[in-house]
């Protein structure tokens, strides 16, 4: 059969126009456009690789180091270039300390996928036995693994860093921006093996992250961490904290809660043990917010240091509601309520004056807002406005009762006693300058707490075991009911105290809390005392300041009577 010709034309026409058309696309492709082949061909040879920002160092106030980012390796693999034989798996899965049940798993687990990490963060020497194994599609990539000198000492202010090095808790996490930097990328060939052949070019240079320097002094920290270990086994107590500041500055010298975690080891991380009570736990002050309502009496001119209050019989009615002394005092001055720690006398005070005057006092102190101290999850505390008081209400927040504060906020509204009238905002980061204070009393109505304050520490205070030789010490004991249920528990205390020194010329404030002691002794004069007492003298003597009270001798204290304060 013979076909029609232009058949054949039509069929070589169709063909050279298939030609031309390849021909065409071709130089456009390899001349014009020709980022496409470029993108395809790259994309068989080429990798952007990442580079990790070395994380910027920790460290207190004298330049001790408190973290430090060390070098470690991430073992990856690529499940398409992996081929290996049970022997070889068997020792791949020796060296990671892995199943190799779960090593089989995890690499067979999605076979698409070009990258599954096998280790994180393995050391430098046992990494380098892995590279000696030889096998193909095994992989590893520079990290860096955070380690903390001072372990549990400095946990709760440090905090610590997950398994990627960003910031999980405390300082690492407050200023996870400006420690971590930013990580880099370098553009480098492969062969099919997957090594690096050739570094073509630097994408973007890493930048490093910057070092964080403290207020917190290394040496304050380890003595206020040493006194409370010792205080809690002692008292069998279930926590406790200790926050120093300099009343000078606002700095945080020391921060201590117990118990405590070692931040090097993040396998064992309990949530309980992993919170910074002192910044986030609320409790109710008890005594130690009598200055206050002593402060806001005298501020307003309704009493003076010498006013006297009748207290006896040692008990005050108030609709349904009772308020005790423990002992009977009778007629007492303002100054000696504080001393002796009546709650007769502190409810009959906030009583006579204003409510308003009560809570602008309080709250000008700090209470019910956050201390601003730039820690994650600080508490704000709580303080009712003054419009929602019962008088029974009005008259058992005088002595601490129906406000939640933490150990922070307690710590910082004693500035205002040291720093003539003035709050210190607080800071755990080094200061350069000391900030301005906030006026919250006049000078005249801090000087006088602040005698008030050295008579509890004296022969007839409550605080006697606070003594520091060589030093003239003030304060206040607290002593509180534990809340269970709505109603404050029978057998279940919150002990502590707040003091500075030297007196003369305050430098530091010390707040200690003993969270539930069960020893037998409860009272913040016997149980909390002691440890400002040796916290604040070790402290005293490391700063190389001079004592106020030369030739002092340590008086005797009679415990039973002199250290018991009402609760």
């Amino acid at each position: 059969m013979k076909l029609p010709a232009w058949r054949a034309w039509l069929v070589l026409a169709v063909l050279l126009t298939s030609f031309a058309a390849l021909i065409a696309r071709a130089g456009y492709l390899q001349g014009i456009h020709n980022d496409f082949l470029k993108q395809k061909g790259e994309s068989r040879y080429g990798r952007l690789i990442e580079i990790s920002a070395h994380r910027g160092m920790v460290r207190d106030r004298n330049n001790e180091p408190l973290a430090i980012s060390t070098p470690v390796e991430a073992v990856w693999a690529n499940p398409t270039d992996i081929a290996l034989n049970p022997r070889q798996m068997g020792r791949l899965a020796q060296l990671l300390g892995i199943n190799p049940a779960e090593l089989q798993k995890r690499l067979t687990a999605d076979p698409r996928r070009e990258f599954v990490y096998l280790k994180r963060q393995l050391p430098p020497d046992e990494a380098a036995k892995v590279v000696e194994l030889g096998l193909p599609g095994i992989y590893l990539t520079r990290e860096y693994r955070r380690y903390y000198p001072a372990g549990e000492v400095m946990a709760h202010v440090i905090g610590f860093t997950g398994v990627d090095d960003n910031g999980q808790e405390g300082m690492e996490l407050a200023y996870q921006d400006w420690l971590a930097g930013k990580p880099g990328s370098r553009k480098v060939i492969k062969d099919r093996l997957g090594r690096i052949i050739e570094d073509v070019e630097s994408v973007r240079v890493p930048q490093e992250g910057q070092d964080l320097v403290l207020s917190i002094d290394s040496k304050i920290q380890y003595s206020a961490y040493r006194e409370l270990k010792s205080a809690l086994a002692a008292t069998q107590a279930k926590a406790g904290g200790v926050v120093v500041l300099d009343a000078k500055t606002g700095e945080v010298l020391a921060l201590v809660n117990l118990p405590a975690y070692n931040p090097n080891n993040r396998e064992r991380l309990d949530r309980e043990r992993n919170r910074n009570r002192a910044v986030t736990d609320l409790f109710e002050p008890g005594s130690t917010l009598k200055p206050f309502t002593a402060a806001a009496a005298l501020e307003i001119g309704a009493f003076k240091p010498d006013t006297l209050i009748q207290t006896a019989p040692g008990t005050m009615t108030i609709g349904s509601a009772t308020i005790h002394d423990a002992h009977p005092h009778g007629l007492l001055s303002v100054a000696q309520v504080i001393q002796k720690s009546s709650n007769v006398g502190a409810a009959k005070i906030a009583l006579g004056i204003p409510k308003e005057a009560l809570w602008k006092v309080l709250t000008q102190a700090g209470f019910g807002h956050p201390p601003e101290l730039g820690f994650p999850g600080e508490a704000a505390g709580k303080l009712r406005p003054p419009r929602d008081w019962r008088p029974i209400e009005n008259a058992t927040l005088a002595y601490g009762h129906g406000i939640s504060v933490s150990l922070v906020q307690l710590a910082r509204a004693y500035t205002l006693f040291t720093g003539d009238g003035e709050l210190r905002p607080v800071s755990l980061v080094k200061r350069s300058e000391p900030p301005p204070g906030t006026p919250v009393v006049s000078p005249g109505t801090a000087r006088e707490i602040r005698r008030m304050l050295e008579m509890v520490v004296a022969p007839g205070g409550t605080a006697g075991l606070a003594q520091v030789q060589g030093y003239r010490v003030a304060g206040k004991t607290g002593t509180a009911h534990k809340l269970e249920g709505g109603r404050y528990a029978s057998h279940r205390y919150v002990a502590s105290f707040v003091g500075f020194a030297p007196a003369s010329d305050p430098r530091l404030v010390i707040a200690v809390m003993i969270d539930e002691p069960s020893a037998g002794q409860y009272y913040g004069g016997l149980v909390a005392a002691p440890v400002f007492s040796a916290i604040m003298g070790s402290a005293l003597r490391l700063l190389g300041v001079a004592p106020d009270k030369p030739g002092d001798v340590a008086l005797p204290v009679a415990l039973e009577a002199g250290a018991k304060e009402e609760v």
